[in-house]
């Protein structure tokens, strides 16, 4: 029998339907299901819905789970539905009376609330930390690399040129745009729902304030039936901010496929590192960033699906809600495994030098050609007539040297200033307020 449950069972086919993936998905929320709990019974007390004594029982027994969970010692059993029961459950069997008095003033509606938002404040740690490393490995490599040039294309035409500095660090350089809009997710996120009950409210004397600062939120979601409406909400305006890093890693991947196929041949990895084939033995495929394309332009599709998951529900929970899970946990666990080979994969590349030797890069220089005569005095459009005719009738002769010196150009990078901005993103997430109320809470 469910903690929901009356005096009619469910059908079991009804309700395997409708626990659906609830079981296997809870399991990652289920410490975090333990710190609600842990933040909600310290409230209960305050306003005398557990005595002191019940209190110390419950906290000493929570913490025991909550153990058990960062031990890997805790399942859900096939006959509770989710990880709020199971948690409830296991209480109320080791403690007895005082278990069954943890969900006053609570219903699973904004228990799942708070688990979620818990949850993605993890995540989002996680897969900041994550960028970041990847960040620093960008901006490491364009300053080492800096002075190693390589052919711009526009239209994939041999265009301007372009280096390995200018390449690594645009990379760079977005990723620190991409965490602009995960702070935006991780404000939405850091907003506490708990108490909003099912969506209406409580008529007991709740302190939303308390377990606000227990739990170490900046704030709440004050309005109870907003703090509703933000289920569905808040996992899109993560996908989104997961959309924007997974955008920059699809396309540096391509970039990494067409630069190491043979034709291009600007960059390697060792052999150790890339796939063969079973019938063509020179192949050397780089298979990881082919993965990492795919998975992250799957990511790209994210917030597109939940938006068509939640697109028209009214005000209230309704049970489409469960579904958002199975599409959003998975995609967290890849972008993060994207995240971390890449900076593996970056670990270990290899430049080639003097890639614009090559005759067929000649006429990347056709812009330096033109801009050199548009500073000897001959008017810009003429000077582009002369170049022009010059590649026409054979006769173009490029200088081969670059003269790049404004900001963010191939002679100055500005990787400083992409540092610092990067920086300061990464400072406005308060990761250190959160930790340390977790710390706090389950000590």
């Amino acid at each position: 029998m469910k903690i929901w449950q009356k005096n009619i069972d469910v059908n079991q086919f009804v309700e395997t339907f409708t626990v659906g993936k609830d079981r296997e998905l809870d399991l990652q929320m289920a410490k975090f299901d333990v710190l609600g709990s842990l933040a909600h019974t310290q409230m209960l007390e305050t306003i005398n819905l557990l005595t002191a004594e019940e209190l110390k029982t419950v906290q000493i027994e929570l913490k025991n789970i909550y153990a058990e969970i960062e031990a890997g010692n805790f399942t859900i059993e096939d006959s509770v539905e989710d990880v709020h029961s199971q948690v409830e459950w296991l209480l109320t069997q080791r403690i007895g009376e005082a278990g069954k008095k943890i969900h006053s003033g609570r219903s699973r509606n904004d228990q799942v609330l708070v688990d979620l938002k818990l949850f993605f404040r993890a995540c989002i740690e996680d897969m900041v930390n994550q960028t970041s490393t990847l960040f620093n490995q960008l901006i490491e490599l364009s300053n080492t690399h800096k002075d190693k040039l390589l052919p711009g294309y526009t239209h994939l035409q041999i265009a301007m040129p372009s280096s390995f500095g200018l390449w690594f660090g645009a990379y760079a350089e977005s990723l620190a745009d991409d965490m602009e809009l995960m702070l935006a997710a991780w404000k939405i996120t850091n907003k506490n729902p708990l108490g909003s009950a099912a969506g209406y409210g409580s008529s007991f004397p709740l302190n939303r304030t308390l377990t606000t600062e227990l739990l170490g939120f900046e704030s709440l979601n004050y309005n109870v039936i907003y703090a509703q409406m933000g289920r569905g909400k808040t996992e899109r305006i993560l996908a989104q901010a997961m959309s924007a890093v997974a955008a920059t890693l699809a396309k540096m991947a391509m970039d990494v496929c067409l630069f190491i196929n043979q034709n291009f041949g600007f960059i390697s990895f060792p052999a150790e590192l890339t796939t063969g084939s079973s019938i063509m033995p020179h192949k050397k495929n780089p298979d990881v960033f082919e993965l990492i394309r795919s998975r992250c332009n799957k990511i790209q599709a994210l917030p597109n699906e939940i938006a068509m998951m939640i697109t028209n529900l009214p005000s209230g929970y309704h049970r489409d809600l469960q579904l958002l899970k199975e599409n959003l946990f998975p995609a967290i666990t890849s972008l993060n495994e994207c995240l971390e080979i890449a900076t593996f994969m970056f670990q270990n590349i290899t430049i080639k030098d003097d890639i614009l030797k090559d005759k067929k890069y000649d006429y990347l220089f056709s812009v330096e050609v033109v801009n050199d005569l548009a500073l000897q005095g001959v008017p810009f459009r003429e000077a582009y007539k002369i170049v022009g005719e010059q590649i026409e009738n054979g006769t173009f002769a490029p200088s081969g040297e670059i003269h790049h010196t404004h900001e963010g150009s191939i002679g100055n990078l500005c990787n400083a200033q992409i540092s610092a901005a990067m920086e300061e993103v990464l400072a406005q997430f308060g990761f250190e307020k959160v930790n340390k109320a977790i710390e706090e809470l389950v000590r």
